[in-house]
């Protein structure tokens, strides 16, 4: 599989060593020293990019690969104001896009603990459930969108929480997200519902970037030839 990598920092090298350790060639390697080569014609020799910059470029690169008939995996956080736009337009396309706010299979299978968590915990009201997520301090989003993820997955379930806040509340409608930025974190997510008996914390800490890097990789080759809007419940099969 021919791949572009739209954003080569830290995570597209990560995804680079992967890939190419599967087999497939990287056609393209984009960031912000060699913008205008993110041409229609260099794009048109991938069969499917993966989209790792920020908030402030995310948008326009996942339009252009759409406009311009590419599969995108996309794994940037923070742009999901305008996700309606995008999922219209590539609709429209008729696109194929791969979004997840975090690509590691683990943490994909610690969402599907949480919302199960969350269903049960909902029955029980004497526990106050409140959040705590710590990233590298590069991360330019807070909280990050794993967190996000994480605490609507617990607002569809939990009754009492009515929105999330990222500031310490005694709101018992808010469910609190701290967010912490210490070096070299790469990701430490957890929940935890506290009563004046117990507490219960279910915990995920990434050791490197290899997992976020390898599902990206998964998510390339499974969109590969699709078309549609999938996440990583589609590629992982949940």
């Amino acid at each position: 599989m021919k791949i572009a990598l739209i954003g080569y920092g830290k995570m597209g090298k990560a995804i680079e060593e992967i890939a190419l350790a599967k087999g497939h060639e990287i056609v393209l390697k984009i960031d912000v020293s060699n913008a205008h080569e993110f041409t229609q014609e260099h794009l048109s020799r991938a069969d499917v990019a993966i989209e790792f910059t920020g908030p402030h470029s995310a948008f326009d690169n996942v339009m252009k690969c759409l406009a311009w008939g590419v599969p995108v995996v996309c794994g940037s956080t923070g742009w999901l104001d305008k996700w309606d736009e995008v999922k219209n337009y590539c609709e429209a396309q008729k696109g194929s896009l791969v979004y997840a706010s975090n690509f590691s299979i683990g943490v994909n299978l610690f969402f599907e603990v949480n919302t199960f968590l969350a269903g049960l915990m909902n029955k029980h009201p004497e526990y106050n459930v409140s959040m705590e997520e710590i990233h590298h301090t590069q991360k330019k989003d807070a909280p990050s969108g794993t967190a996000i993820t994480l605490a609507e997955q617990v607002l569809q379930h939990i009754a009492t929480k009515k929105q999330w806040v990222n500031e310490t509340s005694t709101d018992p409608e808010k469910l609190v997200i701290i967010s912490e930025r210490i070096d070299p974190a790469p990701g430490t997510h957890k929940i935890k519902y506290s009563s004046p008996i117990d507490d219960i914390e279910i915990i995920h800490t990434a050791h490197n970037r290899k997992g976020f890097a390898g599902g990206a990789v998964l998510a390339a080759e499974f969109a590969a030839g699709k078309k549609g809007i999938f996440g990583m419940k589609e590629v992982l099969g949940l």
